[in-house]
């Protein structure tokens, strides 16, 4: 004889209302500005734009700010009703002017990768711009003599193996007749300062962030380093691509992935890069050496 079932006694499962899933105390969610915008210790959101459309921008933002930055500069030769001649040799000798051109070209791409991820509802921690840690520049720091070893060790293999190739080829950047503090100054922050941060961000950042949603840690480490190294082979200048710089890019590149992934944020990577261009500004600037 089969016995009814007691009716249970525990009131009906109720869905919670709107604006409070997922929370404890009837506390109204994040929405997706606010997670990304928490502070530096919790996970940072995932990025959530097609990597490719990432990759794509990198390169446009590029090219774009150099071309902008080059139009803006050239305003003043032009108010100052300059010959082609007077135009060409302010913008190319004048560190004023040189100054200038790189203070634009990086906030142009710092601007546009802020309105990217806005789009997106993201953030800079999203990309490793994280809250720095005291550890950070030690990081960066212990990683500068390891690099340097790895580096000679890879131009001396390079320079056997490789035909034809120039290992003292000069890098153009400019800012080459540099006279008396103030110029010191701008044309220390035009290539100590300026270049690790934008760079760091747009590269080892987002570049890298939005690689490794679509392969593996390695491939896009090597995959980011390649553009890298590519994005300097122009500095050769009327001499041709300047491979040296390309390969010396590239290793680099790879030391400061490994210092993104290892301290979880950029600002490692940031003072290797700071470190490494500090160190040819001295040796250039200070102690003129080639």
């Amino acid at each position: 004889m089969s016995k009814k079932r007691k009716a249970s006694s525990s009131p009906p499962a109720q869905d919670a209302p709107s604006g409070q899933t997922g929370q404890s105390g009837g506390q109204p969610a994040d929405s997706p500005v606010q997670a990304s915008e928490r502070a530096a210790g919790s996970a940072a959101p995932a990025i959530n734009w097609n990597p490719w459309i990432g990759v794509v921008f990198v390169v446009l933002a590029y090219y774009f700010s150099q071309i902008i930055s080059s139009l803006i500069v050239s305003i003043y030769p032009l108010l100052k009703h300059w010959s082609g001649d007077q135009a060409t040799d302010w913008l190319q000798n004048s560190i004023y002017g040189q100054f200038f051109f790189v203070l634009l070209a990086e906030s142009i791409i710092l601007g546009g990768l802020y309105l990217f991820l806005r789009r997106y509802r993201r953030s800079f921690q999203t990309i490793g711009l994280k809250k720095p840690r005291w550890a950070d520049p030690l990081y960066g720091l212990a990683a500068m003599p390891v690099y340097y070893i790895v580096y000679l060790i890879v131009v001396g293999l390079a320079g056997h193996y490789i035909t034809g190739l120039n290992i003292d080829q000069q890098q153009d950047i400019g800012f080459n007749d540099v006279n008396g503090g103030l110029e010191m100054v701008l044309a220390f922050i035009s290539l100590v300062v300026l270049p690790p941060l934008a760079e760091e961000i747009m590269v080892r950042g987002f570049l890298y962030s939005s690689l490794k949603k679509i392969t593996k840690l390695i491939p896009a480490a090597i995959i980011t380093s390649l553009i890298f190294a590519a994005a300097h082979l122009p500095e050769g200048g009327a001499a041709g691509p300047l491979y040296i710089a390309a390969i010396d890019t590239f290793v680099l590149s790879l030391f400061l992935i490994y210092l993104r992934e290892k301290t979880g944020s950029l600002w490692a990577s940031i003072t290797l890069h700071a470190l490494k261009n500090g160190v040819a500004f001295v040796a250039l600037f200070v102690l003129h050496a080639h």
